[in-house]
């Protein structure tokens, strides 16, 4: 029996199928079992490599080992909404960033709330992103300091979003990026899960985590 058999990998995994389906039916831990048919699905894998290890610890929503998020507390989310858990991805939230609900984000993101100022690159001028709901950002899109998108906003892959698009209801695409179509709202639906988390966290408790541990 090798290391790669079938037989000896699902004994190896047993007891983290185990733990996690117990652990699944903890009030605290619901976000296992409840996500799972979302967008954005938690595996147990992913909040023990984070919350326990402590690779990328920090952030209230998964975040991939291979992604990395800075300044956290200046970053709310939406539901279904979990930048940096596509790898790649570089989340910079040293201005802040807003992301509405069920907004979905690929690979290879880059999205920077602050710039160096010009003269002294030690300093950092801080900006505010903000992004609607329902939009999605294509695999290595670079959404800049001070953009702001309007929900159903679909940024095309490799776009450099230099500017604002607040109306929403456009695909973006190019350096820099520019509106290359417009949405019929009428053809958009504004769809909700069952059970609603902001990462982590049950919508329901959000209000107050945002209160108590968010900048804004």
């Amino acid at each position: 029996m090798t290391f790669r058999s079938p037989i000896l990998r699902r004994l190896v995994q047993a007891p983290e199928r185990l733990l996690a389906k117990t652990l699944s039916y903890h009030p605290a831990m619901r976000f296992l079992h409840d996500t799972q048919d979302t967008q954005t699905p938690i595996r147990f894998r992913d909040w023990f490599r984070q919350e326990v290890q402590g690779i990328n610890r920090g952030p209230y929503w998964p975040v991939h080992p291979a992604s990395m998020v800075t300044g956290w507390r200046n970053i709310v989310i939406g539901v279904e909404t979990s930048p940096g858990m596509m790898p790649g991805c570089y989340i910079q939230g040293i201005g802040k960033i807003t992301i509405g609900d069920y907004t979905q984000i690929g690979p290879n993101v880059t999205m920077i709330s602050a710039n160096h100022a010009p003269h002294d690159l030690r300093e950092h001028i801080p900006s505010h992103v903000n992004i609607g709901a329902y939009c999605w950002l294509g695999a290595g899109s670079v959404i800049l300091p001070g953009v702001t998108l309007g929900d159903f906003t679909i940024v095309g892959a490799g776009a450099i979003v230099t500017s604002s698009v607040p109306d929403g209801y456009s695909v973006l695409a190019g350096n820099p990026a520019r509106v290359l179509k417009r949405l019929d709202p009428a053809e958009c639906p504004r769809h909700q899960s069952y059970h609603e988390y902001c990462g982590f966290i049950p919508m329901r408790d959000f209000p107050a985590f945002r209160s108590a541990e968010l900048t804004h």
